[in-house]
């Protein structure tokens, strides 16, 4: 069995405590570590990295070749509603040959997604221009992200893809978002709403909508993706709900801090809910957004509150003092679970 350096000392340290209290012999002990075979180095990280760097810079050079009017013009010297055709076949193209390799070759995960997320981006591309050749003047497009949303959604769906279904939900937040916006004028408020607020019930309806569909998404390995879409959307919307409120932006400066104390202590009330719930579902995704935005909140405030009149030398060894406490405690919980 290959395994790294640092699995190998997890499955080292188990035979070992396995072997002090009698579950298996010296003699099993060593047959088991002779399975064992390091792997020197992570080629499996280092596929997801390249990846990674390979699809940033498929995204640069497209926006670059989008930059380029003369470019353009000379590789797709067509209508609007002709570009959209092309990158649409070229998005269906990627497609096709994303979930034929991963029927065929599962085990390439990270070049299978890969050609999965230019499929993605291509239907992006195709959208705009469907934008484009659309366009009346109305700054309407909400429509376009509803599109993109169905056609995400769907795909994903089907074929089972997070990466895809992540890319429907972002479009959903999207359309959520322009169409307020649009019914507004592109004001600051919406039924009485900011931007922040709209999307903290956006983020609690699409939590509440993910658990009541807990079963079939589960069934299509997407729960998890949803799930985390949701929290995110919920707790950005409070962290910035709770530095401006529920006012202009023109109108925040004026603001005093004590009027915008009952939004801090929401988000932190959402936060403490959430590790309370990781508690007792023993949900490390809960636990890890609940813990994380916590911590945020409270140096938000605490950059808030004593920033303007502190000295700079005393708030900033105080701010050093309490993230090594905070570094301590994490790793005395990191030698605790090390141990076990």
């Amino acid at each position: 069995m290959k395994v790294t350096r640092k699995q190998e000392k997890i499955v080292q340290r188990t035979l070992e405590g396995w072997r002090q209290e009698g579950v298996i012999d010296a003699a099993e002990q060593q047959r088991l570590q002779q399975h064992l075979s390091v792997q020197l180095f992570d080629w499996q990280r280092m596929s997801r990295y390249a990846f990674w760097v390979a699809l940033a810079c498929v995204i640069i050079a497209i926006g670059s070749l989008v930059a380029d009017e003369y470019l353009l013009a000379l590789l797709f010297n067509f209508g609007y509603a002709t570009r959209a055709i092309i990158l649409a076949i070229i998005a269906i193209a990627f497609y096709a040959w994303g979930f034929q390799r991963q029927k065929r070759t599962p085990g390439k995960r990270y070049s299978n997604e890969a050609i999965v997320f230019l499929g993605v981006l291509f239907t992006a591309l195709s959208l705009s221009q469907v934008g484009m050749a659309l366009d009346n003047g109305s700054g309407n497009v909400a429509p376009l992200f509803l599109l993109g949303c169905a056609i995400y959604g769907v795909m994903g769906y089907l074929a089972r893809s997070g990466l895809i279904w992540l890319f429907c939900l972002l479009a959903l937040g999207s359309f959520f978002g322009s169409s307020t916006g649009y019914a507004s004028g592109w004001g600051a408020y919406w039924l009485g709403m900011n931007y922040p607020i709209r999307f903290v019930l956006f983020g609690a309806v699409l939590l509440a909508a993910c658990y009541l569909l807990k079963t079939p998404l589960q069934q299509r390995n997407l729960f998890n993706v949803s799930k985390a879409m949701g929290l995110l959307y919920l707790f950005i919307a409070l962290w910035i709900l709770s530095i401006f409120g529920n006012y202009d932006v023109d109108i925040w400066q004026s603001v005093r801090q004590i009027e915008l104390l009952h939004w801090s202590l929401l988000f932190a009330l959402a936060a403490v809910a959430c590790i309370w719930l990781s508690l007792k579902t023993d949900d490390g995704m809960l636990r890890g957004f609940g813990l994380t935005f916590l911590g945020i909140n409270l140096y938000t405030r605490y950059f808030e509150l004593f920033w303007d009149g502190t000295n700079k030398v005393i708030f900033f060894l105080l701010l050093a003092i309490s993230l090594t406490l905070v570094g301590r405690y994490a790793e005395k919980i990191w030698r605790i679970g090390e141990g076990r």
